[in-house]
């Protein structure tokens, strides 16, 4: 090391031994494979969390609504739907939907009607799915991580509708998380008590009888028909919201590891 290094003070900026400079490197045309490389990965999902986090800081408090993307509007789920979202926006909530069509559209279009704030968080498929036309603030993500993460962080609740796989999962995020005490006075509604029942006979019948759930679980959730059950059971949970240690609350339970 020569004097000239041993005198420096902050960053070294040239490499003395070809005086090429960090300008140097960051301007020249590079192999472009480094674009499916681990490190530059975690910097798009940086980028992402921060777009999201940017995109809905200011947002009001919302509900979000999910429910299956294959129904129609003759669907009788989907003025339902509708009107939950109404209620919803008239209720003072904005509606944070996936963007898509079907549940998704019905719930956008009633917040919309209702006055309230319209939101779609899309996310890239194999095959592209547009934001519906009653999205008011749409984002776009690649990672559904980061996707489930803005739903969970600026929703004060989940209304579930029928629907398949990615609204099962939704659902059961939700359940873990409030389970585990991750989020706290977190309503959930299920709509449709005839699609759900299945369901619900199966963690009281099979999981609960053999242990895996306890009966509060079972209250984590409920099961509604008609909109303004829903919106109710919404405000009465939220208007019990205040700040709490997890560790008080009767539903997180120091046995309850379901999540580990």
């Amino acid at each position: 090391m020569d004097e000239q290094d041993r005198q420096r003070r902050g960053r070294v900026t040239a490499r003395h031994h070809t005086g090429e400079t960090e300008d140097t490197t960051l301007l020249e045309r590079r192999d472009p494979s480094f674009l499916r490389t681990d490190p530059w990965l975690v910097m798009r999902v940086t980028a992402e969390f921060v777009e999201g986090l940017d995109a809905l800081a200011n947002v009001p408090p919302a509900v979000c609504v999910f429910g299956s993307a294959r129904v129609t509007s003759d669907d009788p789920m989907y003025p339902v739907a509708r009107d939950v979202g109404e209620k919803l926006a008239r209720a003072g909530l904005a509606v944070i939907t996936g963007g898509g069509p079907g549940i998704m559209e019905a719930a956008n279009r009633g917040c919309a009607e209702g006055g309230g704030l319209s939101i779609g968080c899309n996310i890239e498929l194999p095959f592209e799915q547009k934001l519906n036309q009653w999205v008011q603030l749409g984002i776009d993500f690649r990672y559904f991580f980061v996707r489930k993460t803005m739903f969970v962080k600026y929703a004060e609740g989940f209304v579930v509708f029928p629907g398949g796989f990615g609204t099962a999962d939704e659902l059961f995020e939700a359940l873990t998380l409030i389970q585990t005490g991750k989020i706290l006075h977190f309503p959930v509604a299920l709509v449709g008590s005839s699609y759900w029942q299945g369901l619900i006979d199966w963690l009281r019948g099979t999981v609960l009888q053999e242990g895996k759930v306890s009966e509060d679980d079972l209250e984590l959730f409920k099961v509604c028909d008609e909109p303004d059950e829903v919106v109710a059971h919404v405000m009465s949970v939220l208007s019990k919201k205040k700040p709490t240690d997890p560790r008080t609350e009767p539903v997180v339970q120091p046995h309850k590891a379901d999540a580990q």
